[in-house]
């Protein structure tokens, strides 16, 4: 799934902001697969997540990524995406973690703002907020069109 949906900017679940902004350099916290503030997906990649299901679970963390870091930009400027780091809550014996960060890196190449593909991490984990499958932080450049 490439998604180029519209969504809103997910609610911080604790004591944080969804982005930050210094310079022109933005930051978005690490976000969730969430619609409308609920999880879509829940589980471990491996276990109770298939690898189909944990790429649009990426897909809708790194949507929402973006829609943080839009709000920091001025009327002007755009994105560019410099680094993403896409976390992997999966079974222990699960590796295509690269495949499941393409889902998110998908939604990057086809956004219509073409923010474009930046340095990536794929990092497998235990356990993620409210036992999401992943989560999504971007460092991003305020650019002027």
């Amino acid at each position: 799934m490439v998604s180029n949906e519209t969504v809103a900017v997910p609610v911080p679940r604790g004591n944080y902001i969804p982005a930050t902004r210094s310079g022109n350099t933005i930051r978005t916290a690490g976000m969730t697969p969430r619609r409308s503030g609920e999880l879509v997906v829940v589980g471990r990649v491996g276990d109770r997540v298939d690898l189909d299901r944990a790429r649009d679970a990426a897909a809708l963390a790194v949507t929402n990524a973006l829609a943080a870091a839009s709000t920091m930009l001025e009327p002007h400027e755009h994105l560019r995406c410099a680094e993403m780091t896409v976390y992997i809550a999966c079974a222990a014996d699960f590796t295509r973690l690269s495949a499941v960060a393409d889902g998110a890196s998908d939604v990057l190449a086809a956004h219509p703002d073409r923010p474009g593909l930046p340095a990536r991490s794929a990092v497998g984990v235990y356990a993620l907020p409210d036992a999401a499958p992943v989560e999504v932080a971007l460092i991003v450049e305020a650019v002027t069109r």
